[in-house]
């Protein structure tokens, strides 16, 4: 964490790792600053720092720093616009005597990083947006990083586990800008190695062969979620449904979302007046925010389990593969403050195919849905090697 002398030295220099703004009356260019300090293109290694209510020349605006504006900048880092999610602080700080907020920003492992789709980094004084080589430099430079699971290449698959018409027809739409897309001249290849679908070698990555691969089973022999309705609350009671969910991601998490709905039961009551009340047992929204982080938190390595959802007569019991991870512990697990990413690409993938609007903010909108339904409170189970969410049905 950078200290207020260091902060005074970079407010007070010319520096590419410093971006100087009045207000967040422009939100947009706050967000390019921060995908270009997380790119780190100039290769410096050290933090760079976006400090709101100072003027180009360093002087201070005398604006208020309330906790409105330190939480507007800091959403900034997992509202979904910015992929990868950006490592940042954000803190009110009191330089030179001047109040201001800053967002302090790491460089990223996960090159490159994209906001709206395009790769922004800095050159010099001024921001601008990467082109083919400097992607290209940028992605180069992640393999000297310890690689997550997600964008490790798979051994023994080739580019021809890829179903690349799906890429190029459905899933790029998503992920890279549409003007950025019109323009593109790069071959196949260059556009699934800047997805990470491919690694350095033109092998397929994991993550490339979870949303696009034409047979994931095949290398990830747990990549698919089992669903199983049983008659009564035990695991011995009869089975009245089961299915395995596999396939491309996008899929299976359709297809989870058609089982649930067709399960999910509306009970109809009556007030004193002759009004008719609907209300379903489980709130359909809860149920898949619970399964989508299952999926996307999940150890995908070293495992042949999948992600079990079990519905019982009183409950929903959905296990996921894998304990906390990083900075999530047992203690903190569910907590807003308390957010890591084991699959930071699954993730971001899942945000350009629509089933993320935001991270961070599954749990939270969970809790919110079944409380509106009038759902008991949200339990968990965690465990070293797996986390269990417990739903229980509506009274």
């Amino acid at each position: 964490m950078l200290t207020d002398t260091q902060l005074e030295a970079l407010l007070d220099g010319e520096s590419d790792r410093v971006e100087r703004k009045r207000s967040l009356s422009d939100p947009d260019k706050v967000r390019e600053a921060i995908c270009a300090f997380a790119n780190d293109m100039p290769g410096h290694g050290e933090a760079g720092a976006v400090f709101i209510g100072i003027e180009d020349n360093g002087s201070c605006t005398g604006q208020e720093i309330n906790d409105d504006l330190l939480l507007r900048l800091a959403h900034m880092r997992d509202d979904g616009l910015i992929t990868p999610f950006p490592s940042m602080v954000v803190q009110k700080r009191t330089l030179n005597g001047c109040d201001v907020a800053v967002a302090i920003v790491e460089p990223s492992r996960s090159l490159p990083v994209r906001f709206r789709g395009r790769v922004w980094i800095r050159v010099g004084p001024r921001r601008a947006i990467a082109t083919p080589d400097e992607e290209r430099q940028l992605f180069e430079r992640q393999q000297a990083f310890n690689l997550p699971f997600d964008v490790r290449e798979a051994p023994s698959t080739t580019p021809g586990d890829l179903d690349v018409a799906y890429v190029r027809d459905e899933y790029l739409a998503g992920a890279i800008a549409a003007d950025v897309l019109a323009q593109n001249r790069r071959s196949i290849e260059h556009q699934l190695r800047s997805v990470h679908f491919l690694g350095p070698t033109d092998t397929p990555t994991n993550v490339g062969l979870l949303v696009a691969g034409i047979d994931p089973l095949a290398c990830l022999p747990g990549a698919y979620l089992q669903f199983v309705r049983f008659e009564g609350a035990l695991l011995t009671d009869p089975v009245r449904d089961q299915k395995t969910v596999s396939g491309r991601l996008s899929d299976v998490l359709r297809r989870i979302d058609e089982l649930l709905q067709a399960h999910i039961q509306v009970g109809v009551s009556f007030t004193a007046t002759p009004v008719e009340n609907r209300q379903p047992e489980y709130p359909l929204a809860a149920l898949q925010q619970l399964i989508r982080n299952a999926v996307m938190h999940r150890n995908y390595d070293g495992t042949n389990a999948p992600v079990r959802v079990y519905w019982f007569n009183d409950r929903i019991e959905i296990h996921s593969p894998g304990g906390p991870y990083g900075q999530v512990n047992r203690e903190n697990f569910g907590e807003p403050y308390a957010n890591d990413y084991r699959n930071p690409h699954l993730a971001e993938a899942m945000k350009n195919l629509g089933f993320v609007q935001r991270f961070g903010v599954g749990i939270a909108t969970a809790r919110h849905e079944l409380e509106k339904n009038g759902n008991p409170v949200l339990e968990f189970d965690v465990q070293p090697a797996a986390v269990l969410a417990l739903v229980r049905r509506r009274p």
